[in-house]
């Protein structure tokens, strides 16, 4: 019998949902944006369920993005269809978080990415562990950092969120709770013991926001920025990432001699750069935009990738071939012309 896609229940006055596909890192695909959008909008009104946990299956990670194989497969029918359904209902599954009346526990073990960066950057008490894999690696499958990404990395500490979405980065718990993309740290063995506590907690004894935070607190432990690249980097990422041009950055870590700026350039250099471009632009854009406007203008953009051969060429390189060899369609940055970046936002 086939296991479902998202286990959901209520115990203790909790709603509890779980991604139910660890075989693969319980990426997200149609049917679970639908059911947890629609669980959420239940649970809203719900008078019983006082707080939601969101937590992943399996012990690699909460969620690895969506699931682009599939759109993959569709690239010869009915993609246009299938996309829009996606991206439109995770999308506002994702804004519902942002503005959820209720307070949203995500448990952010192991691979947290793309997808999965979404589904957590909105709710109220975000845990990361010493496992936490956080990134936004769309730029790795030529597409652009979705998921609110327009709005959430223009707000980290000066131009980090533009770092990591041109060169998708992985990041440890440090760096994640450095970037305000998460707010505690606990060891994973402590994990048990905090489900235990919030499964045995009176919510009808004093604020649910408090006590939440009380039991949260009290089993999380101190997070230093000393342990953070992130911050060891903030002023050489700042140097070089403030440009309104890639061409720019690139120009910027090449007059730098050091191992730091010779690496950031060949991973800029690796990727899609029809994506890079188009990204900037994106961020840029982003920065005078609500978080709707953002979510608006990435639905566009997911739309019109839809058409982009070099999406196609990412998934193939990385999630179907594996063999990580994309041959993208612009070698050079200056074939890619300004009215051809501003296409992919109509």
């Amino acid at each position: 019998m086939e296991q479902q896609s998202v286990l959901v229940e209520v115990k203790n006055n909790i709603g509890w949902i779980t991604l139910n596909r660890p075989k693969v890192l319980n990426s997200l695909n149609t049917e679970m944006v639908g059911i947890i959008y629609e669980q959420l909008l239940n649970w809203q009104v719900d008078q019983r369920v006082v707080l939601i946990c969101i937590t992943g299956e399996g012990t690699k990670g909460l969620c690895a993005g969506g699931d682009m194989r599939a759109l993959y497969d569709l690239r010869d029918t009915n993609i246009q269809e299938e996309a829009f359904s996606f991206f439109s209902t995770e999308y506002q599954m994702n804004l519902l978080i942002h503005h959820y009346s209720k307070p949203i526990l995500v448990y952010m073990d192991g691979v947290v990415m793309g997808g999965g960066v979404g589904l957590s950057i909105g709710c109220s008490h975000r845990i990361v562990t010493e496992k936490t894999k956080w990134a936004m690696p769309e730029m790795n499958i030529g597409f652009f950092p979705d998921v609110g990404s327009s709005y959430f990395l223009n707000k980290m500490p000066g131009q980090i969120g533009r770092y990591l979405a041109l060169t998708s980065n992985i990041i440890n718990a440090e760096d994640v709770i450095y970037t305000g993309a998460a707010d505690y740290q606990i060891d994973t063995i402590s994990w048990p013991k905090l489900k235990s506590d919030l499964l045995s907690n009176d919510w009808f004894a004093s604020s649910v926001e408090t006590e939440l935070t009380r039991i949260v607190n009290h089993h999380s432990r101190e997070s230093s920025t000393e342990s953070s690249e992130l911050a060891d980097n903030y002023d050489r990422i700042n140097k070089h990432f403030k440009y309104e041009s890639i061409e720019e950055t690139i120009v910027s870590l090449n007059n730098d001699s050091s191992d730091w700026a010779e690496k950031t350039k060949l991973t800029l250099l690796s990727k899609s750069l029809l994506s890079l471009k188009v990204t900037l632009q994106q961020l840029q854009k982003g920065k005078s935009k609500t978080i709707k406007e953002c979510f608006d203008m990435e639905l566009n953009l997911s739309m019109n990738f839809m058409n982009n051969f070099d999406f196609f060429e990412g998934v193939r390189s990385v999630l179907v071939d594996k063999d990580r060899t994309p041959n993208w369609k612009y070698k050079y940055l200056k074939e890619i012309t300004n009215e051809k970046v501003a296409s992919y936002f109509t």
